[in-house]
């Protein structure tokens, strides 16, 4: 093969393996998909998060967390593994629990409402009943900034 014909092909075959290497690397996180920045922590393998489906109210065991934390309230309800979750503030933000667990792969749960001011969002998380579990409320302020307060902890141990 003359030296010409050897340059085009190497050419060709380093433009498509950098075309490639940009699409494998500029691939998506899940949690980026449709361009949905969620949150940090939910790259990480240890994680599950979930943006909650609008509901008309919760059931199970709720609290409130204080109003710096916008006045997030969280139930949880504990027969099937369900979160409620209440946006009380009229900002934009979107309102979130935090459920961590001492047990099992997936040790932190988000549940997302972005439904807005005033609505309640359900996710359904499907966790160990072993262990104990702590329950957060508070707000997403953008995808590296959350603050939560501390709600309770429960166990069925």
């Amino acid at each position: 093969m003359p030296l010409v014909n050897r340059v085009k092909v190497f050419r060709a075959g380093f433009v498509a393996l950098v075309v490639t290497a940009i699409a494998v690397f500029a691939a998506p996180t899940p949690s980026m998909a449709g361009g949905d920045q969620y949150f940090v922590a939910c790259e990480g393998v240890w994680a599950s998060c979930q943006t909650g489906t609008k509901v008309a109210g919760p059931v199970g065991v709720c609290l409130m967390a204080d109003a710096y934390y916008h006045s997030t309230i969280v139930c949880i309800d504990y027969d099937g593994d369900y979160v409620y979750v209440k946006d009380n503030k009229a900002d934009g933000q979107s309102a979130m629990a935090r459920i961590d667990s001492d047990r099992g792969d997936v040790l932190t749960r988000y549940c997302r409402n972005t439904h807005g001011n005033g609505t309640w969002a359900r996710c359904n998380f499907n966790w160990s009943e072993a262990g104990e579990k702590t329950v957060y409320g508070g707000h997403l302020i953008n995808y590296a900034t959350m603050p939560v307060d501390y709600l309770w902890s429960f166990s069925n141990n």
